[in-house]
C-alpha cells in the first residue's frame, strides 16, 4: 500500500452531481469527475487489510459480497495514489473487459465490503474505477489489439448484453473468429436500452463496440437467432455457441383491468426513451404531460422516474411492495454483506427537488387499474402490505384492511424484474432448462445438455448485475476455449 495512514488522513470524497433542476433538462451523465490529486488522495484510503473482501465476489445471505469479477482494488488503487494511470489501467483490465461500464453502472458490492468500511467511510472504489477507464481512453491507451493468430475455430455468441460482450471479447482474444448475433438494431442489450444515457452514455457503449469491431469480432444485428437465423444453422456453422440472451421476460401484474392502454413494462418505456435520444425521433411511449405510477422500487424503477421527469410530467409517484430499508447497517445485516439500506438515488433526488417530496411509498402495490370510456388508464387502486410468514417460514405480502388509496394515473409502468429467458431458441436447441426456467448447465463448465452449447449471464442465472453478467461472459468463454483447444489461458 502506498499510504498506511491514507484511511485516517483522507476523509472518502465522491465526485459532485450536476444540481437536479439543471440536469433534467438533458439526457447528459449527470456526475463530475474528480480532479487527479483528488483521486490520489481517494487511492491512498485503501488499506493494509490484509484480507481484501473488496475482491471475493461471495454469496453471503443470498447478496453478493465483493466484487463477483475479483479485480484487484489494492493494486489498483494504489498505483492511482502512485500517480501511475497506465499501470492501473493494465491491472485493471486483467479482470475487467469493460470497467468504462461497471464504473457507472455497478452498485459497488466491492464498497460494502471494504474493510475500512467496518469503522469509517469504505474506498470510493467505483469512482476510481471510472476515472482509471476514462483517461485510459482519453490517453489513448485503449486501442485496437487484435490477435496475433487465428485457432481457425468459429464461434457464435447469442445476445450482446455484458455476458456476451465479454464472452465475444475473451473468445476473440483467444484467437476464434467469433460472431455475435443481436437482435436488436443496435449492440448492447441492456447495456444500449435497459440503462438510460444519463446513467450510461451511449457513446461510451458505441466506443468499447467499435473496438472489438476493430479487433476482429462480427457483429450481426438485427437478426433474431431461433427466427430470422435457424438454430440447426447456427449448430451447423459454428464449432461452439455461447447462449447470453438475457432474462428478458418482464414480470407482470396480474391485476384487474391490467390490459387498459397506458400500462407499459419498464423496458418498453425505457427502450423506446433511449431509441428517441439516439434518433431524435419522437419516444414510442411518452411521459409529457403525463401522471405517472411507477410499480417497483429497483433501478429500474429509478431509471424509470427519472426519465419521466425528462419527458416532462405532470406528476410521479413510485409503489414499493417491500418495507423501507433502514438508514444504516442493522445488526442482522453485517460487514462485509452488501449493505441493505436507505438509498436515495437520482431519479427520487430529482422528484424531491422538483416536486418536494420523495416519489417512493413503500409497503405499496396496485390492487386494480381503472380506465376512462376509451380504453385508457387513469386510476390506480394501491392497498398497503404487511409482510407475515407462511406455513412454510417465508416471508409473504398480506393486504392491509382498509388501506386502499386511488393514484390518478395516465401512465403505468412496472418495473418488477424478470422472470427468466424467452422459449423459443432455447425450445428449438432442446436445452434443458431448471425450476426458475433459466437454461441448466454445469456449475463451473457453463455448458448445457447440448453438446457444444453453452449458457451465461442473466439466461442462465436469473436477473442479476452487469458485474455479474460480465463474470459469467469470461468464466464461459474459458470453458468453451477449453472445449475447443483441450485448454485454455483466458
Amino acid at each position: 500500500m502506498g499510504k498506511p495512514t491514507g484511511f485516517i488522513d483522507y476523509a472518502r470524497q465522491q465526485p459532485a452531481d450536476r444540481e437536479p433542476l439543471e440536469r433534467i433538462k438533458d439526457w447528459e451523465e449527470f456526475h463530475f469527475n474528480l480532479p487527479d490529486d483528488a483521486l490520489k488522495r481517494q487511492g491512498a484510503r485503501c488499506m493494509d487489510c490484509g484480507v481484501p473482501f473488496c475482491n471475493s465476489g461471495i454469496m453471503i445471505a443470498g447478496m453478493v459480497s465483493g466484487c463477483p469479477l475479483h479485480n484487484l482494488m489494492p493494486e489498483w488503487n494504489e498505483l492511482v495514489y502512485r500517480g501511475l494511470w497506465k499501470a492501473a489501467w493494465s491491472r485493471l483490465r486483467k479482470t475487467n473487459n469493460f470497467p468504462e461500464f461497471t464504473g457507472r453502472v455497478c452498485p459497488s458490492p466491492c464498497e460494502g465490503a471494504c474493510t475500512a468500511g467496518l469503522a469509517i467511510e469504505p474506498v470510493a472504489i467505483k469512482t476510481i474505477e471510472c476515472a482509471i477507464a476514462d483517461q485510459a481512453h482519453a490517453s489513448g491507451w485503449s486501442l485496437p489489439n487484435p490477435p496475433v493468430k487465428r485457432t481457425g475455430f468459429k464461434v457464435a455468441v447469442v445476445g450482446s448484453g455484458p455476458a456476451g460482450l465479454a464472452a465475444a471479447d475473451q473468445l476473440n482474444q483467444a484467437g476464434h473468429s467469433v460472431t455475435l448475433f443481436e437482435r436488436s438494431d443496435r449492440i448492447g442489450g441492456l447495456l444500449m436500452y435497459g440503462i438510460p444515457n444519463m446513467k450510461l452514455d451511449k457513446r461510451v457503449v458505441q466506443r468499447r463496440v467499435d473496438l472489438m469491431a476493430a479487433e476482429g469480432v462480427t457483429f450481426v444485428t438485427g437478426c433474431e437467432v431461433g427466427k430470422d437465423y435457424s438454430a440447426g444453422k447456427l449448430k451447423a456453422e459454428f464449432s461452439a455457441v455461447v447462449l447470453c440472451g438475457g432474462a428478458t421476460k418482464p414480470r407482470d401484474l396480474v391485476v384487474e383491468n391490467r390490459a387498459l392502454k397506458g400500462v407499459h413494462f419498464a423496458i418498453d418505456f425505457l427502450a423506446a426513451n433511449t431509441k428517441s435520444v439516439l434518433t431524435g425521433e419522437p419516444a414510442a411511449i411518452s411521459a409529457q404531460g403525463k401522471h405517472v405510477i411507477v410499480v417497483g422500487g429497483g433501478d429500474t424503477g429509478t431509471d424509470c422516474v427519472g426519465t419521466a421527469i425528462r419527458h416532462g410530467c405532470a406528476s410521479v409517484a413510485q409503489l414499493e411492495i417491500m418495507p423501507k430499508p433502514p438508514l444504516e447497517r442493522m445488526p442482522e445485516n453485517p460487514w462485509p454483506q452488501f449493505p441493505r439500506v436507505l438509498k436515495t438515488d437520482y431519479g427520487q433526488e430529482e422528484a424531491i427537488a422538483l416536486y418536494g417530496a420523495d416519489p417512493r411509498s413503500y409497503n405499496t402495490t396496485a390492487k386494480k387499474f381503472t380506465g376512462d370510456e376509451h380504453g385508457n388508464v387513469k386510476e390506480v387502486h394501491a392497498v398497503a402490505v404487511e409482510w407475515i410468514r407462511d406455513d412454510q417460514g417465508r416471508a409473504v405480502p398480506r393486504e392491509v384492511t382498509g388501506s386502499e388509496a386511488v393514484w390518478k394515473a395516465d401512465l403505468v409502468l412496472l418495473a418488477m424484474g424478470f422472470l427468466g429467458p424467452e422459449d423459443q431458441l432455447l425450445g428449438q436447441l432442446g436445452v434443458v432448462r431448471d425450476h426458475r426456467s433459466n437454461v441448466k448447465t454445469g456449475e463451473d463448465t457453463f455448458a448445457t445438455n447440448v453438446d457444444g452449447v453453452f449458457a451465461a449471464g442473466d439466461m442462465r442465472r436469473g436477473q442479476s448485475l452487469v458485474v455479474w453478467a460480465i463474470s459469467e461472459g469470461r468464466r464461459a468463454a474459458a470453458e468453451v476455449d477449453r472445449y475447443l483447444m483441450g485448454s485454455s489461458n483466458l
